[in-house]
């Protein structure tokens, strides 16, 4: 009697918290116009996260899926995916709501998350990673390797690169973004300059039951470098010229017995 007790007053607790949330974000709807029924539908989704793992708190803001922002909460500020967001991570408008999300989503872990301690299974994900540049392969030429991380669920990772089996340092942060469905992906970006051997290997580890994924990146499918485009061109053009000196002289030939006949 006394277990079902507090198994109710944990969840009444439950739903006083939950009961807040909608405040954070409480604007009127508007009424859509007609003339929009025939317009394809887009998902802004705004989440926030927090977790006993690494990171403790986050924050995305995605559109159809595809990371527009995190937030850096040691900073208080909107961190861009790409750099042509970077003015629009200026907006703090909604700053009050953040700091509401974020209270409210530290305390649903220290007040509940002790009373529901091995009440609620625990979903897990096994890490998908896979490594693809960001621009057209070109040897020489700067260019960013991307690891992409996908069937993420608890987001906790640490994500480290190695190039030709040697570690790599100074690698940026890791983006985590929530999808539907309550998984994650994860984003991992490196600068580099590709030669025709490299080996570059993305190692993803989900720390929540430690388990590794790996995935390899070597140059497939390169765009020719300015240099052998000019050994081509040239080539070329040595062909072109001896091509018209070879056709000049067969035409000579015919219109006139060449001195062997």
């Amino acid at each position: 009697m006394d277990h079902e007790q507090s198994q109710g007053a944990t969840l009444l607790q439950l739903l006083r918290l939950l009961w807040l949330l909608p405040h954070s974000w409480a604007t009127p709807a508007a009424p859509a116009p007609l003339w929009r029924d025939d317009l394809q539908n887009h998902t802004f989704r705004h989440t926030v996260f927090c977790q006993d793992g690494s990171p403790s708190i986050g924050l995305t803001e995605t559109y159809d899926e595809d990371l527009l922002f995190s937030f850096d909460f040691s900073r208080n500020t909107r961190v861009p995916r790409l750099p042509e967001f970077a003015d629009w991570a200026q907006d703090q408008r909604d700053a009050s709501a953040i700091v509401f999300d974020k209270g409210f989503c530290e305390a649903m872990i220290e007040q509940i998350g002790p009373a529901l301690e091995g009440k609620i299974p625990v979903s897990r994900g096994f890490p998908v990673a896979e490594v693809f540049t960001m621009k057209p392969l070109e040897f020489g030429k700067p260019n960013t390797l991307v690891c992409f991380i996908s069937n993420l669920f608890p987001p906790t990772l640490t994500v480290n690169w190695q190039h030709n089996s040697v570690p790599v340092e100074g690698v940026g942060p890791t983006f985590v973004s929530a999808m539907d469905g309550l998984t994650f992906q994860a984003f991992s970006y490196l600068n580099f300059t590709p030669e025709p051997y490299d080996l570059f290997t993305c190692i993803v580890t989900h720390e929540i039951d430690r388990h590794t994924t790996f995935a390899y990146w070597v140059p497939q499918n390169a765009l020719p470098s300015d240099f052998l485009e000019n050994v081509l061109c040239g080539i070329a053009f040595v062909l072109g010229v001896l091509g018209i000196i070879v056709g000049t002289v067969l035409i000579i030939c015919f219109r006139k017995p060449c001195s062997g006949d």
